[in-house]
């Protein structure tokens, strides 16, 4: 990925509605280039997808937050077996950095979600975490 690859990723998660046309003259190159970087960017993997987040899914976790995991040692794999078969868990991320893992959390009360919490955090080699919730989404990137 080179520079206008970033760019052009970062216009992207600004408005991924955006015309070929619009991000095209927004990037300073031409419509044909642009589609073909696309192209090219969705073929190496670099752009996997693209989501949409509704109001019903918000309303279907009023109560989010991402939960970020230190794991001591190489319990990593098992860990993520663990947190895979776990309720209230949306996603779980490999990372690197301070922390292991990023767990996306969604309930339906903070008495679940603090019960999901506890659940994460009396796995045998979790050693820390910090957690954050979510207060509101402008906009999903």
């Amino acid at each position: 990925m080179d520079e206008m690859d970033d760019r052009l990723i970062a216009a992207l998660r600004h408005d991924a509605r955006a015309s070929l046309s619009d991000l095209a003259a927004g990037l300073g190159v031409s419509r044909t280039t642009l589609r073909a970087r696309l192209a090219r960017l969705r073929e190496r993997g670099e752009i996997v997808g693209f989501s949409v987040i509704t109001r019903a899914d918000v309303a279907r976790d009023p109560v989010r937050g991402m939960m970020m995991i230190g794991i001591e040692g190489r319990g990593a794999a098992r860990i993520k077996r663990q947190l895979a078969a776990m309720s209230g868990l949306r996603a779980v991320h490999s990372t690197n950095g301070r922390w292991d893992l990023i767990v996306e959390i969604g309930t339906a009360t903070l008495v679940e979600f603090d019960d999901v919490l506890d659940r994460i955090r009396r796995l045998e080699g979790v050693v820390a975490s910090e957690t954050s919730l979510l207060l509101s989404t402008q906009k999903a990137v």
